[in-house]
């Protein structure tokens, strides 16, 4: 078995839409990125990454490259999650933590876990999702960016 750490975090905008485990939050601020900035993905991906040893995210489909530019996070889960598979690993679990002052999320996280879950290609108890504010404290707490921390294990797939 294997473990990953992943972390990500944005800052956020007016007028960019908040987009978060592959859902569309109703908000006036979105975070700011070269791809659609999907924070929770974002960590995912580099979770997943680490339990490989692969790296990050940022080495697979750097900022620089224009080809990337507005892309939707859920394409990166995918070929990830093709890498994971790819190395006869599965995901056993993931946990994660959004720390945001706001929007309050908690609303969505149904949904949130719902589609990380498909993404993912692992049933709905192996992810679990939290919110947390920073208690104003910081960047964070003054609301000027939201961070997520990620873990997940992944075991040799023996199907």
């Amino acid at each position: 078995m294997r473990i990953g750490i992943g972390y990500d975090v944005h800052r956020l905008v007016r007028g960019r839409q908040l987009v978060l485990g592959g859902v569309t939050i109703d908000s006036e601020w979105g975070l700011d990125g070269h791809s659609d900035a999907d924070a929770l993905l974002h960590a995912t991906c580099d979770a997943l990454l680490g339990a490989l040893a692969l790296g990050d995210l940022g080495h697979y489909f750097p900022d620089a490259d224009p080809r990337y530019r507005g892309i939707a996070s859920v394409k990166l889960v995918e070929r990830v999650v093709q890498m994971v598979h790819d190395h006869d690993y599965r995901l056993q679990n993931l946990d994660a933590v959004v720390i945001a002052q706001k929007p309050r999320l908690a609303v969505h996280l149904p949904a949130i876990r719902r589609n990380l879950a498909a993404l993912l290609l692992t049933d709905l108890g192996a992810v679990s999702v939290k919110t947390k504010t920073a208690e104003g404290l910081g960047a964070l707490g003054r609301c000027e960016g939201i961070a997520v921390h990620a873990v997940c294990l992944i075991a040799p797939d023996i199907r």
